[in-house]
């Protein structure tokens, strides 16, 4: 059975995602993200799952927003693997 230890999360400012990302700890993902982005909250979503099924998440939910935004990414996400 696969470990359930990995959070999905996206960081928000206002209801805009600016950043999808996968951590196995919230805390201390949110305060390295301060150093270099600009943004409101982060949301973390769903239960924790296992570390494959939060990296097919992450692709996912970057695919799904490009195709709700004309192609492009959230705005802090350099590559559409999330990676």
């Amino acid at each position: 059975m696969a470990i359930r230890d990995t959070y999905r999360y996206e960081l928000r400012h206002g209801g805009n995602v600016l950043y999808v990302g996968i951590t196995n700890n919230p805390t201390r993902r949110a305060i390295e993200h301060t150093a270099d982005k600009d943004f409101g909250t982060m949301h973390i979503v769903g239960p924790r799952v296992s570390r494959s099924t939060a990296e097919a998440w992450e692709a996912q939910r970057i695919d799904t927003y490009k195709r709700n935004h004309e192609g492009h990414r959230p705005k802090y996400n350099l590559n559409d693997s999330g990676k």
